[in-house]
């Protein structure tokens, strides 16, 4: 079921709709795009597996919140009975059981991105926390598998009303780095289709937009799905945005003439070490940069950050279909039957190379095992004085009595 929206920057690229029995995923067919903005509803599991894997929603930040409605919707329908050939789950360990199985079976679609795995984690979590106060109280049956389900709806909302946060936060510390009439390349979409709203590589150049600065953005096409020609550059040029694309092996000329000043890409995950896992292409971006002395920023949500990831040796890659290189996008086949395909679809970029990453809590820079370190602190502070500001708040209005 699909429906047309008017324009790239009047929705969110994920969204939680429908009723609270039968709630939908809902987001934006990026494989459409440029030529349509469509609206996709997802009711199953097993169509929003179809669509992260076939890249109608894709980008870190938007996959993991996309997972998270997702597997807060199958467990809403499973408990109306709408899950078909499955009887309504019972009980609290009927519905933990069911969402276990939903975040299994969600976190096969794409290896590379932490994200899903990060977000299918925090739902698993949250629906054994919410099953283990349950029991703690006595509460049991069908309105314990009820009470789940509400949690479940919480964490995913919590989940992507982060993601605007964070991603307007990367915004506000990357744009320290850019100057009046700068001129920025970025490679794939990192933009507000690879999250909820703003997103990472291109949330700086957003600010900087909002306060009035010129820059000019380079998009890498990014072969070979093109997600720099059909996305960024569609996105960027809604926003008013003065944007050009240039072909993957274009980008060291530009830099060479003087035409980019800096460099803002996303990634999937980051190593403990400072390595960088983004779109194939981006390692080469780095490379060319270094050459001739342009900054090269990743920007990350620390949900992006994987600590327990040693080094980009450590990182899977996932490997795509062939016909991606050879077929798609052609009117005929442009390469000959039979041929051999490599076509990874990510690289991973050497700490070494990146000035910095940039993140919701700052920028961190060389050494990584000890600015990434820092960055972590800086969340736990925050996270802490979050949790304990209710408590004061509550505990001053009190007083006031």
């Amino acid at each position: 079921m699909t429906g047309t929206a008017r324009s790239i920057h009047d929705i969110d690229t994920v969204a939680l709709e429908g009723t609270e029995d039968a709630p939908e995923l809902v987001i934006i067919d990026q494989t459409l795009l440029p030529g349509e903005v469509v609206l996709e509803r997802l009711a199953t599991r097993e169509e929003a597996w179809r669509a992260i894997k076939r890249l109608e929603v894709r980008g870190a930040p938007a996959i993991g919140v996309s997972a998270a409605i997702a597997s807060y919707v199958d467990a809403a329908r499973a408990h109306a009975g709408l899950v078909e050939g499955l009887s309504a789950p019972a009980d609290a360990p009927a519905m933990l059981a069911r969402v276990a199985e939903t975040c299994d079976y969600l976190g096969g679609a794409r290896p590379t991105a932490v994200n899903l795995t990060w977000a299918l984690a925090r739902m698993r979590r949250a629906a054994e926390a919410e099953a283990a106060q349950l029991e703690a109280i006595g509460v049991s049956g069908a309105e314990a598998a009820t009470a789940i389900v509400s949690r479940l709806r919480e964490e995913a909302e919590a989940i992507r009303d982060e993601d605007v946060r964070v991603c307007h936060a990367i915004g506000e510390a990357g744009v320290e780095l850019v100057r009046e009439g700068d001129g920025i390349v970025t490679h794939c979409n990192a933009g507000k289709l690879c999250a909820v709203r703003y997103g990472t590589a291109t949330a700086p150049i957003y600010v900087a937009h909002e306060r009035g600065m010129n820059v000019h953005v380079t998009c890498d096409e990014t072969r070979p799905l093109l997600q720099g020609a059909r996305l960024t550059a569609f996105e960027l040029m809604a926003a008013g945005i003065e944007t050009c694309v240039e072909c993957d092996d274009m980008s060291a000329s530009r830099i060479r003439e003087g035409a980019v000043q800096l460099a803002f890409v996303g990634c999937d995950r980051v190593a403990a070490n400072g390595d960088v896992a983004n779109k194939i292409g981006t390692s080469m971006l780095a490379l060319a940069c270094a050459r001739y002395g342009v900054p090269f920023y990743v920007c990350a949500p620390t949900s992006t950050i994987d600590l327990s990831c040693k080094t980009g040796a450590d990182i899977v890659i996932e490997q795509r279909a062939a016909e991606e290189v050879t077929e798609m996008w052609y009117a005929q086949r442009m390469a000959p039957e039979g041929v051999d395909v490599y076509n990874p679809a990510f690289d991973v970029t050497d700490a070494d190379l990146v000035s910095g990453i940039v993140t919701e809590y700052g920028i961190a820079r060389p050494p990584y095992d000890v600015s990434l370190a820092e960055v972590f602190r800086r969340k736990a502070e925050a996270e802490a004085e979050a949790a304990v500001a209710p408590h004061r708040a509550a505990a001053t209005e009190e007083g006031s009595r």
